[in-house]
């Protein structure tokens, strides 16, 4: 079976005013305002929790902030874990895309460095967990991307075959992740690091979710050799 993988935040869905959110409120319950922009800083809320904390650190003056952003991860988790959909929406024509490719028999998973048990809570509350066959986040192995082991389960999770398979991500990551793995990357330029993407050299960039069906069809091999 030919096999979809998809990254899920800034790939999937606008996750970043939610994140960014959370990332302030640790700041504000001990007086020290939020740092973070939700617009200007979204870049950041996709490349994960610790990111966005020593952002928030090093505009605050705190220098070597690696033990504080440790002892801030967990309460930064709990305040997501509250308010994961308050902003939060797929991407326009996502849902669409995943549905046309299930229908002309791929398979479909999710490969994603944001902890399992939310990933799977925020899609449930979006109401799409049922259109994926796999989800594999950053602590289902003991390894994260880019090592490729989460993609290929999540591959192998949604019943395809790594060498039929493709990654839609957005970040250097997600391009890596699919280095790793021998398979195609597709790169979205819809957002905040739009401009980021070309030079990550990735077999295709899609603007539109309109384009997946026939990106799909074109980068995954009929067979394998």
């Amino acid at each position: 079976m030919r096999t979809v993988i998809f990254d899920l935040d800034g790939t999937l869905a606008d996750t970043s005013r939610d994140l960014i959110d959370a990332a302030n409120a640790c700041f504000e319950d001990v007086g020290l305002g939020l740092p973070l922009d939700p617009v200007q800083d979204a870049t950041t809320a996709f490349l994960g929790g610790r990111a966005m904390l020593r952002l928030a650190f090093q505009r605050l003056g705190v220098a070597g902030p690696e033990a504080e952003i440790e002892a801030q991860f967990p309460v930064f988790l709990a305040h997501y874990a509250q308010n994961l959909d308050r902003h939060t929406r797929m991407y326009p024509g996502a849902v669409e895309a995943v549905e046309q490719l299930r229908g002309a028999g791929y398979r479909v998973g999710i490969c994603t460095n944001k902890p399992e048990a939310l990933a799977e809570d925020l899609l449930a509350r979006l109401g799409v967990r049922d259109l994926f066959g796999s989800l594999v986040g950053a602590d289902t192995l003991p390894v994260r991307k880019p090592d490729p082991a989460p993609y290929r389960a999540a591959v192998e999770r949604a019943g395809g075959a790594v060498p039929r398979s493709i990654l839609i991500g957005d970040s250097a990551t997600d391009r890596n992740t699919a280095r790793a793995a021998g398979v195609p990357c597709v790169l979205v330029t819809f957002g905040p690091a739009a401009a980021e993407m070309p030079a990550l050299d990735p077999e295709a960039l899609m603007a539109d979710y309109a384009e997946l069906f026939d990106l799909a069809g074109r980068l995954i091999p009929q067979a394998v050799p």
